[in-house]
């Protein structure tokens, strides 16, 4: 080494040598330090550090990267722009620097259109920096939101998230957290304490499990840190780079994209009432183990997925006849929304499985706002643009029919199975409705509800009136399922809608 570079190469050494101490404290709580995470999430030697000077004018001898590493690399051999807060400097507080080098990197991915991948651990904003601190949490929220709908952008949770530096992760695209190291909330515990009384601990309040579950904050959850790389990974690899390139191309597992299905015949039970797993279906119809489930364990009455159709990435949304018979609730309404939004901003076809008898009923459903909620998931399907097709499975009923992607909310194709039930309201309740006088005078009510609701299935309860008023396009078997979308996929992928309303954005229910 030549002496006069010696400095340098001393100084870069000691930048990437975190405090003994403060390095030994992250371990004990089961996590990484920020370099090695990104040595585990980014392709060996691939990574390009900016900024790795860069010191808060507001803290005397402040660290050098003001406690985020930033820069560029490659996940897989695709390019991505990266940053990881380290919580072994000053709790990987945002301050003006921190938050500066944070927000240029977002803009970086946007300018040359790539993902951009946030690892995140901070305890939020910079105390002792005060209102600059404030301001940087405002410029990383800000260019969040510009890159939205721009380039994929991919929150990793792997400690805390607080304050207003909460809201960044919130407004990525994907949420990823790590069960017993990652926690998500404006307030913390010593702040509700005091506020309410309540005692809470991390866990309780913004922690996996309730982000999974009850928040739907968080898109997928994963058991430790290098799980919840893998996610990422296999996550890029069904989105394009940006708005504007074509999603990538995977090598087809398991049968030929137009092979017929046989067991897809029998998925479906023969009594109406009985319920079966949506997932079968999907398992069935598209490549082998290709299906990434979004938010498996919120808003479940409907599946939101990433799958491969003869290689081809496409965007899944089903009803899942397990949960509640697949009626759509709040959750689901805003879980299926979002994720139709986002695939159409990436161009990913969005294919619909419909088993639905409407939206759920109830006072708690009613208050929580299910007529505005619902109003998303409309409001979203009739805004996308992409190819989209439906396969109407089992029940359609009413405004829940409408909104999971029908021929009124603009769906290009829409096939139905046999087995295929698209009415205003089911037999029961439309007997009941329609002919309360005779069943109330009836000798026997109860034979002549029966045979009034035969004769509803017979006349209503089919897909073959939808199809000859030209609101379903084929009625197939359910083994041709595979085959008639691959097909319809292949003719649909070069669908482009130039005409729109002028207009500067539609407001949508929010």
């Amino acid at each position: 080494m030549v002496d006069r570079f010696r400095d340098l190469v001393e100084l870069r050494e000691r930048v990437a040598s975190p405090d003994p101490e403060r390095a030994r404290r992250q371990r004990e709580r089961g996590k990484l330090l920020a370099r090695e995470r990104l040595e585990r999430l980014l392709d060996p030697g691939s990574f390009q550090e900016l900024g790795w000077l860069a010191r808060s004018p507001y803290t005397e001898g402040g660290s050098y990267g003001d406690g985020v590493v930033a820069g560029f690399g490659r996940v897989e051999g695709r390019p991505v722009y990266v940053f990881a807060q380290d919580f072994t400097v000053m709790g990987g507080s945002i301050g003006a620097v921190h938050g500066e080098k944070i927000a240029r990197t977002i803009e970086m991915a946007v300018s040359t259109g790539v993902p951009v991948i946030g690892l995140w651990d901070s305890g939020g904003a910079r105390i002792q920096e005060g209102v600059a601190a404030l301001h940087a949490v405002g410029r990383v929220l800000a260019s969040v939101v510009r890159a939205s709908g721009v380039v994929p952008q991919v929150a990793v949770m792997l400690g805390p998230s607080a304050g207003g530096a909460a809201y960044a992760p919130a407004l990525m695209d994907f949420t990823v957290m790590v069960e017993g190291i990652s926690y998500m909330f404006i307030t913390g515990p010593d702040v509700v304490r005091e506020v309410t009384g309540e005692e809470v601990g991390f866990e309780e309040l913004g922690g996996a499990g309730v982000h999974a579950t009850v928040s739907g904050v968080a898109h997928f959850t994963a058991g430790s840190e290098d799980e919840a790389f893998e996610i990422v990974k296999r996550l890029l690899s069904y989105l394009p780079d940006n708005s504007r390139s074509p999603p990538p191309v995977a090598e087809p597992r398991g049968a030929p994209a137009e092979a017929e299905v046989p067991e897809l015949d029998t998925v479906v039970p023969d009594d109406p009432a009985r319920p079966y797993d949506m997932m079968r279906v999907l398992e069935l119809v598209f490549d082998e183990d290709s299906l990434l489930v979004v938010q498996p364990g919120w808003g479940q009455s409907i599946i939101t997925a990433f799958a491969r159709l003869g290689g081809l990435p496409v965007c899944v949304v089903a009803s899942q006849p397990l949960v509640a018979g697949g009626a759509i609730d709040v959750n689901a309404s805003v879980k299926a929304a979002r994720f139709v939004r986002f695939c159409d901003s990436f161009n990913l076809p969005v294919l619909t499985f419909v088993d639905v008898p409407g939206y759920m009923p109830g006072v708690d459903q009613e208050h929580g706002g299910i007529i505005r909620h619902g109003a998303k998931m409309i409001y979203a399907y009739t805004e996308a643009s992409v190819p989209k097709i439906t396969v109407v499975v089992r029940k359609a009923y009413g405004g829940a029919y409408i909104a999971m992607g029908s021929r009124s909310m603009g769906a290009d194709i829409v096939f139905a199975w046999p087995t295929a039930e698209i009415a205003v309201l089911g037999a029961r309740a439309a007997v009941r409705i329609l002919h309360r006088r005779r069943l109330r005078e009836a000798s026997d009510p109860e034979a002549l509800r029966r045979r009034l609701e035969e004769e509803y299935r017979r006349e209503m309860l089919n897909p073959y009136r939808a199809a000859e008023l030209g609101l379903v396009d084929e009625v197939i078997l359910p083994r041709e399922t595979r085959g008639r979308l691959y097909r319809a996929l292949r003719m649909l992928l070069p669908k482009r809608v130039h005409c729109r309303e002028p207009r500067k954005h539609g407001n949508m229910p929010l």
